[in-house]
C-alpha cells in the first residue's frame, strides 16, 4: 500500500474470492451460468406474467417486479466480476466503486420493500377477502412500488456523500469481489463513525421494519387460519403463501447469515463466499422457487414457452436455408 491518504484516489483493488490462478477459469464459468440461468429465469417469469391474462393480479404484478429487481440486483455486481476474471485486473475505478454501493443498495433494499408488500397483499387477501378487490385495485398497487423506488432513492445517495467525505489510502484494497458498504468503510483512512452510525440507522429503519412488517402480515394471517374449521380450507388459502414464505426465509435468512460470518469470522474470504449467497444465489433461485411451487405460473411458462416454439422453428429453419 502506497504511503500517503487522499481524496482523490483513482482506483479501489477487489481482491475477490481467490488468487488461486487455476481457480479463475472455473469461477468465472461458475458465475457466468449462474448469472444467465439468473436472467433468463427472472425474464421469463416477467414475460409470463405479461402476457398471460390469468396473471394479472397484483400478487403476479408486485412478483414481476422483484423479477425485475432481482435482475438488476445480479448485474450489479456480477457482469463487473466476471470482466475483472477476463481480464486478470482487480482494479475498479473510484466512481466506479461507489456507483455499484448506489446501485446494490437500491436494488437489496427494494427487494426488500417487495417482499413486505407481497406479505401485506397475502394479508389482505386472507384475512379481507372481501374487500380485497377495493384495498389491493391496480392504482394503488402502482402506487405502492412507485412510493417505495421514491423512498429507496434518496437513502443510498446520502451513503454515497457520506462517503465522499472519507479520505482513502492508494492502492486500498478491498477484501471483496464487489464494492460493499460496510467493506468500504473499513478500509477508509479517516474517521467513520458517521457513517457507521447512519449505517445502522438506515439498516434498522429499511431491514428491521419491513420484516417486521412481514412477521405481523403472518401473525395476523395464522389467527385467521386458526378459525377455519377445515383442514382443507387452512391448507387452501396457506398454500398461496408457500412460494412467498420460502423466499423471505431465503432472502433473509442468507442476509443474517451473511451479518454473523462477519461477526463471527475475520476471515475475508469467508465473508466474500456468504456473500455469494445473498447477491447471486437467492436472485437465481427465486423464479424457480415461484415456477415449482405456483401452477398458475407453470401453467403461464407452458402456454408462453409453447408460443415461443414455433418462432424457434422457424429461424432454425431460415438458418438452415441459408447455410445451404
Amino acid at each position: 500500500m502506497g504511503a500517503g491518504n487522499h481524496t482523490g484516489v483513482s482506483q479501489f483493488l477487489l481482491l475477490g474470492l481467490s488468487d488461486d490462478p487455476e481457480l479463475q477459469p472455473l469461477l468465472f464459468g461458475l458465475f457466468l451460468s449462474m448469472y444467465l440461468v439468473t436472467v433468463l429465469g427472472n425474464l421469463l417469469i416477467i414475460l409470463a406474467v405479461s402476457s398471460d391474462s390469468h396473471l394479472h393480479t397484483p400478487m403476479y404484478f408486485f412478483l414481476a417486479n422483484l423479477s425485475f429487481v432481482d435482475i438488476c440486483f445480479v448485474s450489479t455486481t456480477v457482469p463487473s466480476m466476471l470482466v475483472n476474471i477476463q481480464t486478470q485486473s482487480k482494479g475498479i475505478s473510484y466512481t466506479g466503486c461507489l456507483t455499484q454501493v448506489y446501485f446494490l443498495m437500491i436494488f437489496a433494499v427494494m427487494d426488500s420493500f417487495l417482499l413486505t408488500v407481497m406479505a401485506y397483499d397475502r394479508f389482505v387477501a386472507i384475512c379481507h377477502p372481501l374487500h380485497y378487490t377495493v384495498i389491493i385495485n391496480p392504482r394503488f398497487c402502482g402506487l405502492l412500488v412507485l412510493m417505495c423506488w421514491l423512498i429507496i432513492f434518496w437513502v443510498p445517495l446520502l451513503h454515497i456523500l457520506l462517503l465522499r467525505r472519507l479520505t482513502f489510502c492508494t492502492g486500498t484494497e478491498i477484501p471483496h469481489f464487489f464494492c460493499e458498504l460496510a467493506q468500504i468503510l473499513k478500509v477508509a483512512c479517516s474517521d467513520t463513525l458517521i457513517n457507521n452510525i447512519f449505517l445502522f440507522v438506515a439498516t434498522a429503519l429499511l431491514g428491521v421494519f419491513p420484516l417486521t412488517g412481514i412477521l405481523f402480515s403472518y401473525s395476523r394471517i395464522v389467527s385467521s387460519l386458526m378459525r377455519i374449521s377445515s383442514a382443507a380450507g387452512k391448507y387452501k388459502a396457506f398454500s398461496t403463501c408457500g412460494s412467498h414464505l420460502c423466499v423471505v426465509s431465503l432472502f433473509y435468512g442468507t442476509g443474517v447469515g451473511i451479518y454473523l460470518t462477519s461477526a463471527v469470522t475475520h476471515s475475508p474470504q469467508r465473508s466474500s463466499i456468504a456473500s455469494v449467497m445473498y447477491t447471486v444465489l437467492t436472485p437465481m433461485l427465486n423464479p424457480f422457487i415461484y415456477s415449482l411451487r405456483n401452477k398458475d405460473v407453470k401453467g403461464a411458462l407452458g402456454r408462453l414457452l409453447s408460443r415461443g416454439a414455433p418462432c424457434l422453428r422457424w429461424a432454425t429453419d431460415l438458418r438452415t436455408k441459408w447455410t445451404l
